[in-house]
């Protein structure tokens, strides 16, 4: 049984992420990773994402620079595209990559940049 929690989660997740995504990761999660799943929405997305004291817009920023930063750049590309729903304008987040480039290195950043053209031409043409 879902808790208020994981469905406060949920909504979060889906309205950052999209609703494909994350029906696709709960979906297709299995039986060994669906505890997990259900984890990472109640706590991650209902208990941290819907704290209202910081906005979508600076979670996402700081998303952003976080995952560069730890090189998870298949979670960077996800977050990046949230950053970009939540309203986080091109002009900001090329000022973040080179802000990540300068403390996280110029390796990163080359890496967030061609990321970020792949989802900008994938934007651009829908």
């Amino acid at each position: 049984m879902a808790s208020e929690m994981h469905d406060k989660g949920l909504a979060k997740r889906k309205s950052v992420l999209g609703d494909a995504y994350v029906d696709n990761a709960i979906n297709n999660a299995g039986p060994f990773a669906a505890d997990f799943q259900a984890y990472l929405t109640e706590y991650c997305w209902g208990s941290v994402w819907t704290d209202d004291t910081l906005s979508d817009k600076q979670r996402s920023i700081m998303n952003v620079c976080l995952l560069a930063a730890l090189n998870r750049m298949h979670e960077w590309e996800l977050h990046f595209r949230g950053a970009i729903t939540n309203g986080v304008s091109r002009d900001e987040l090329s000022a973040i990559i080179k802000h990540v480039s300068c403390y996280a290195g110029i390796p990163v950043g080359v890496e967030c940049h061609r990321i970020a053209k792949k989802v900008f031409a994938e934007l651009d043409a829908a």
